[in-house]
């Protein structure tokens, strides 16, 4: 299955300061895998790297098999990765369905300065109606993303994830800063949306990760200390120690 991820050796530096460290992981293709950890552990440092926002001081990263270690974004969006962030990024003055129109324009090799063309083309505008009925955004589609409930610019943001249609998704803390309820709402958006899909998710609510993740893996300063099924890390000793705390033993 596609949207494989392998990491092997990964290293990066900020001058004199080791953010990550020798990291090796791999990513089964069409499993959940949750990246836990304490602040400052790396984990969005981890997603910059491999999703070629940062460039590694060392080591390999391999998307189906294919090294992507030091390419810039938009060729590694271009071979299947896709990425939400922990800072809502949508187009506030733009309507909910002209943001899903930007971002589909990658799977056509649109760009941006092409919006006004594009907008028009059929195979965009379809494939915006498909993430609006997929996400079920369709009651918002021509309110402006701005003026959306703070849920549903998450759920905007992860339909525009899904824009260029690849195969592998990262999303970094989808459900921050939400209540139970709009936390619930997101969780079963993404089981939804990552069907037959890869996704990598960096997430701090525990019960979100033990509900969503099929595995899951822990970053402490720069390292991945344990990999495994969710209950597997719930009852390991070394990670209620690291970072989950007697709480949640």
């Amino acid at each position: 299955m596609s949207g494989r991820i392998a990491i092997r050796n990964l290293r990066k530096n900020f001058g004199g300061t080791e953010i990550i460290r020798d990291l090796s992981l791999d990513v089964v293709g069409g499993e959940r895998h949750a990246i836990i950890g304490p602040n400052g552990a790396g984990k969005s440092t981890l997603f910059h790297l491999v999703t070629g926002l940062l460039q590694p001081t060392g080591g390999s990263i391999e998307l189906n098999g294919e090294e992507i270690a030091g390419l810039p974004p938009h060729r590694i969006t271009r071979k299947g990765l896709c990425r939400s962030f922990q800072i809502t990024s949508i187009f506030p003055r733009m309507t909910v369905f002209d943001n899903l129109c930007v971002a589909t324009m990658a799977r056509h090799g649109d760009r941006f300065g092409l919006f006004r063309l594009a907008r028009r083309a059929r195979r965009v505008n379809e494939d915006a109606e498909e993430l609006l009925e997929l996400c079920r955004l369709r009651p918002v589609r021509d309110t402006r993303a701005g003026d959306l409930a703070y849920s549903e610019q998450r759920a905007l943001e992860i339909a525009m994830a899904l824009g260029p249609a690849g195969d592998l998704i990262l999303l970094d803390e989808p459900t921050a800063g939400m209540s139970a309820d709009e936390s619930r709402y997101i969780v079963e958006l993404v089981r939804r949306v990552t069907q037959g899909k890869t996704l990598m998710v960096i997430e701090h609510d525990m019960d979100v990760v033990f509900s969503l993740a099929d595995r899951i893996s822990v970053l402490v300063y720069g390292q991945i200390i344990a990999t495994g099924a969710p209950q597997a890390i719930r009852d390991s000793a070394a990670v209620q120690e690291a970072y989950l705390g007697e709480a949640h033993a």
